[in-house]
C-alpha cells in the first residue's frame, strides 16, 4: 500500500494520519497542495484534518480549488481511494467528490471529545475488520461537522447504503445526545457510489495506539492496507 497524505496550508493531523497508516505497514509520502499530481503508485490518497487556509469563505472551499485535487479527482475516477477526514471531508464535499456540506455545528460550538460511532457496513475497503453495526469509540474536533443534504441526495445516500458511520452511544444506538454536532440523521461519514471515497468527521487516527487510551481507529488502516496488499 503507497500512501500520499495531501498537505494544505493549516492542515494539522497530517502526521497522524501518517503515522497510524505506518502502523499499519503502509509506505507513505507527502503531496503538496500545489503540485498537479499525486506521487506515482499512489493507492490511497488522504486528506487530513485541520484548518486548510484557514477555514476562510466555507471550510475546505479554497482547498477544493487547489491545483492537487484535480489529480485526487483523477485518482478517484479510476477506482483510486481517497480518505477525508475532519478538514478533509469538508475538501471532499467542497470539491464535488462527496454530496451534501458541512455547516455549523448545531450548538454553534467548537466540540472535542471522545466519541462512539457506528460502522453501517464491513464490507468495504475500509471497514472490512469491523463488524457491521459494531460501535467504535474515536474522537471528534471540529466546529462544522453538522452534515447536511438536500432530501434527494439523503434518499440516496441511505438508500444505496452510502452511509459509513453514524453517530451513536456506546450500546451503537443512535440518540439525540450521541448526535452532538446536528448531523443530519446523525451522519458521521459518507461514501461516493463506487465506496472508494470515504468522508468522515471522527477521528480514527488518533486512537491507533493503547497509550492514548484506544485503538478502535486501528482497523480503519489496518483494513486499507491490505486492501491494496502487494
Amino acid at each position: 500500500m503507497r500512501a500520499a497524505v495531501v498537505l494544505f496550508p493549516g492542515s494539522n493531523r497530517d502526521g497522524d494520519v501518517a503515522r497510524a497508516l505506518r502502523g499499519s505497514g503502509a509506505q507513505v509520502t507527502t503531496a503538496w497542495h500545489g503540485d498537479k499530481e499525486l506521487p506515482a503508485g499512489t493507492d490511497l490518497a488522504v486528506l487530513p484534518g485541520g484548518f486548510s487556509y484557514g477555514d476562510y469563505l466555507r471550510c475546505g472551499a479554497i482547498a477544493a480549488r487547489s491545483p492537487i485535487m484535480g489529480a485526487v479527482r483523477a485518482h478517484a475516477a479510476r477506482g483510486g481511494l481517497v480518505l477525508g477526514i475532519c478538514n478533509g471531508f469538508q475538501i471532499l464535499c467542497e470539491s464535488g467528490l462527496l454530496p451534501g456540506i458541512l455547516v455549523r455545528n448545531a450548538n454553534l460550538r467548537f466540540i472535542c471529545h471522545r466519541q462512539y460511532v457506528r460502522v453501517e457496513r464491513d464490507d468495504t475497503d475500509f471497514t472490512r475488520h469491523y463488524e457491521s453495526g459494531q460501535a467504535i469509540n474515536i474522537c471528534v474536533a471540529h466546529g462544522e461537522g453538522n452534515y447536511t443534504a438536500d432530501a434527494q441526495t439523503l434518499a440516496r445516500l441511505e438508500g444505496e447504503g452510502l452511509v459509513a458511520f453514524r453517530y451513536c452511544d456506546r450500546d451503537g444506538q443512535v440518540t439525540p445526545d450521541a448526535n452532538r454536532n446536528g448531523s443530519i440523521n446523525s451522519i458521521a461519514g459518507i461514501y461516493s457510489p463506487k465506496l472508494n471515497v470515504l468522508g468522515l468527521m471522527p477521528h480514527p487516527e488518533n486512537f491507533v495506539d493503547p497509550i492514548v487510551g484506544g485503538t478502535d481507529g486501528k482497523a480503519m488502516f489496518d483494513t486499507l492496507v491490505e486492501s491494496r496488499a502487494a
